[in-house]
C-alpha cells in the first residue's frame, strides 16, 4: 500500500503485540486454556488435541516451540504436510518465523491449542524497505508474516502479528508491514487477533480475475494506515478494530482502518457487520476508509459496506472517507453504510455518509458475499 506521512519519529519501545495491546479477550469456541498452558512447556502442551503419540486426526502435525511436537517451527510442519486437508495443532509460544502455505496444500487447518490466541504468536519485523539477503529490498507483498495461497485455509485461536516499528529502519519511506496476506478462496479465521502497524491484515487473491472470499469472525484486528486492505471478498463479523496512536505524528489524520481495492468486475468487496471500531488515538483522527487503487488494476473500484456496526469518537464524523490522491475520489467508489450506532457514526455532513436503505442493505449480508460457501470452525471431539 502507499505510505501515509509514514515519517519516522519518536515510538515507544516495541509494542505489546505479544501481550495483548488492545487487553482485549475474546469468547472462543475452543476450552479455556488452563494456567499451565501459557508456560514455556506445559503438562499439556497440546490440551484436548492430544500429543505427537496420541494423534487428533491421521493428517495431524503439532508444533511446539520447545520441540515437545513433530515440529519445532510453523514453517517445518507446513512443509512437510504434503497435500490437502492437513491440521496444525499449535502449541502456546511465540513462533518467530515466516511462513508461507502454497497453493497445493488445500484445506489446512491451524488451531491454538489453548483456546486464547494471545498464547500463540506467529511473529515477524519484516516491512516495505527491508533488506534481502540476495540483494534488493522487500515491497508491501515480502513483508508478510504469514502468507496463505491455498484454498480452503482456516485458522482458529492464532495471533498473526508484524512487529515492526517505523524506527527500525531509519530513512526508510515504506512503512508498509504485513502481518497476515490471505490469498485462497474460502480462508477463513475464527478468534483470530491481527496485530501490526500499517498494512496488518493483507485480504487478497492469486490474481485480478480471481474472487477469493474470506470470512474473519470474533476477530481482532489493530493497526494505523489502511490497516484492512486488499481485492478480496471478505466478510468480518463480530469483529474489533482497533485504531492505533501515532506518535511520529502530531495532526490527523492518523490513519485509515479499510483501503478496499476490489476489481471492477467483483460485485463484493469488504463487507463489515456487527463489529465495533475502537481507537487508542484522539477523537476523529480516523478515517474509516479510502480507497486503493493498485498500479496493477488502475480500473479498481474499491468496495466497502460496515453495518449495523458500533464506531467509536476516533472515527472523523465529518469526512470519514478520504480520496486515494486527487484522480481516485472516494465518491466514485462503492462506499455505504447501513444502522451503525455510536459516536463515529454520527452523520454531520450528510452527502458525506452514503447510506443504503433496507432494499439494499438485502443483498449486503454473508451469503450473498460468500454465495455457496458456508464457513464453519473445525470439530476437534
Amino acid at each position: 500500500m502507499p505510505s501515509h506521512v509514514a515519517t519516522a519519529g519518536t515510538v515507544p519501545a516495541r509494542r505489546s503485540l505479544l501481550l495483548g495491546a488492545a487487553g482485549t479477550a475474546l469468547a472462543l469456541v475452543l476450552p479455556a486454556a488452563p494456567a499451565s498452558a501459557v508456560s514455556p512447556t506445559p503438562a499439556r502442551p497440546f490440551g484436548r488435541f492430544g500429543s505427537p503419540a496420541r494423534r487428533f486426526t491421521e493428517r495431524t502435525l503439532y508444533v511446539h516451540p520447545g520441540g515437545l511436537g513433530d515440529h519445532a517451527t510453523v514453517q517445518a510442519a507446513v512443509t512437510a504436510a504434503s497435500g490437502a486437508g492437513w491440521t496444525l495443532v499449535l502449541a502456546a509460544g511465540t513462533y518467530r518465523e515466516t511462513v508461507t502455505v502454497s497453493p497445493a496444500r488445500t484445506d489446512m487447518t491451524w488451531i491454538g491449542a489453548s483456546g486464547d490466541p494471545r498464547d500463540v504468536v506467529v511473529v515477524y519485523a519484516n516491512a516495505a524497505g527491508t533488506p534481502r539477503p540476495e540483494g534488493g529490498t522487500l515491497g508491501t507483498t515480502g513483508s508478510a508474516t504469514t502468507t496463505v495461497q491455498a484454498a480452503g485455509f482456516t485458522a482458529v485461536g492464532i495471533t498473526f502479528a508484524n512487529d515492526f516499528l517505523r524506527t527500525d529502519l531509519p530513512g526508510n519511506p515504506g512503512t508498509q508491514a504485513v502481518a497476515l496476506k490471505a490469498q485462497g478462496d474460502r480462508s477463513a479465521f475464527f478468534h483470530c487477533r491481527f496485530l501490526g502497524h500499517q498494512d496488518t491484515l493483507y485480504a487478497d487473491s492469486m490474481a485480478l480475475t480471481a474472487f477469493a472470499r474470506q470470512y474473519y469472525a470474533h476477530c481482532h484486528v489493530e493497526g494505523d494506515v489502511d490497516f484492512v486492505f486488499g481485492r478480496a471478498t471478505a466478510v468480518f463479523e463480530h469483529c474489533h478494530f482497533r485504531t492505533l496512536l501515532r506518535p511520529d505524528l502530531a495532526a490527523a489524520p492518523f490513519g485509515f482502518v479499510f483501503a478496499p481495492s476490489t476489481a471492477r468486475e467483483n460485485p463484493h468487496g469488504f463487507l463489515a457487520a456487527h463489529c465495533r471500531v475502537t481507537s487508542e488515538a484522539p477523537d476523529g483522527f480516523y478515517k474509516l476508509a479510502r480507497p486503493w487503487v493498485p498500479g496493477s488494476d488502475l480500473t479498481a473500484r474499491p468496495s466497502l459496506v460496515v453495518r449495523e456496526s458500533t464506531l467509536g469518537p476516533g472515527i472523523d464524523t465529518a469526512a470519514p472517507y478520504a480520496n486515494m490522491r486527487d484522480a481516485y475520489p472516494w465518491q466514485a467508489q462503492r462506499f455505504a453504510e447501513y444502522r451503525n450506532n455510536g459516536p463515529g457514526a454520527r452523520v454531520t455532513v450528510p452527502e458525506n455518509r452514503p447510506r443504503l436503505d433496507s432494499t439494499e442493505a438485502g443483498s449486503a449480508t454473508r451469503p450473498a458475499y460468500l454465495g455457496d460457501w458456508d464457513p464453519r470452525p473445525p470439530r476437534w471431539r
